[in-house]
């Protein structure tokens, strides 16, 4: 992008949200190679960007929550940023929903997840996607924030479809899906729970015999694979090529 353009239209800023990019860092360099390949001019700004806040606000502390989403404006407007893409669902809800409550028109920051950026390459031919994956039986899980908070699920399943994925669904899916037991603070709090819970998510995908359990939740990914041992448990960005 040009840098009249820039000055008109604002930034793009990806934000991995602090799970990948302190924790999964393989899963946002992930991210950035196919951001670029879709010849998207984006920016990061790991050295000032603050928590998003989702923790803080399901934590049950709507003040200093509050205080998190002012700072974060001002540092996202001095930075001029008219759109931010992130890979993490809990994030996503938070730009786009609790945020444009908080905030109110201050706000006019347009949050966007990144399945949906490559589901919008792929059917612009925007981003040419490798069908050349192992044919194996495969399952989608999907993650709370994304789809009973959100109602996405086509969409990750359509880029699935493009990439070729063999796509089997678990007997609890979408909107009655099981949750993999990491989020709401679970894992942090009561991680014996959290384990039980995702093992069981794992045991429905087994049932199907799938062999590979995909989701596109960094907390969903992380926490279903220390729980698996016999599926291979996959994040999207990792099967993109």
């Amino acid at each position: 992008m040009s840098i009249f353009k820039k000055l008109s239209h604002g930034n793009t800023l990806y934000y991995p949200g602090c799970l990948t990019k302190f924790v999964a860092k393989d899963l946002a360099e992930n991210y950035r190679i196919i951001l670029r390949r879709i010849n998207i001019d984006f920016i990061e700004l790991p050295e000032v960007e603050l928590c998003c806040g989702s923790p803080v606000l399901a934590a049950g502390y709507p003040d200093e929550f509050q205080k998190l989403a002012e700072k974060n404006l001002k540092i996202f407007k001095d930075h001029a940023v008219s759109r931010i893409i992130t890979n993490c669902p809990a994030c996503f809800k938070i730009f786009s929903v609790d945020y444009t409550k908080n905030l109110g028109n201050t706000w006019d920051i347009k949050a966007e997840y990144i399945i949906q950026t490559i589901a919008r390459a792929i059917k612009d031919g925007e981003l040419k996607v490798s069908k050349n994956l192992e044919k194996r039986v495969s399952t989608y899980h999907d993650s709370c924030h994304l789809g009973r908070m959100l109602g996405i699920y086509d969409q990750p399943r359509e880029v699935l479809e493009q990439l070729g994925v063999d796509l089997k669904e678990m007997t609890r899916t979408k909107e009655y899906a099981f949750c993999c037991g990491g989020g709401g603070g679970v894992r942090a709090n009561y991680p014996e729970l959290a384990n039980q819970v995702a093992k069981e998510r794992v045991k429905l995908a087994k049932e199907i015999d799938a062999a590979m359990l995909i989701t596109s939740c960094p907390l969903c990914y992380l926490h279903l694979k220390e729980n698996s041992d016999e599926i291979e448990v996959k994040e999207m960005g990792e099967l993109i090529k």
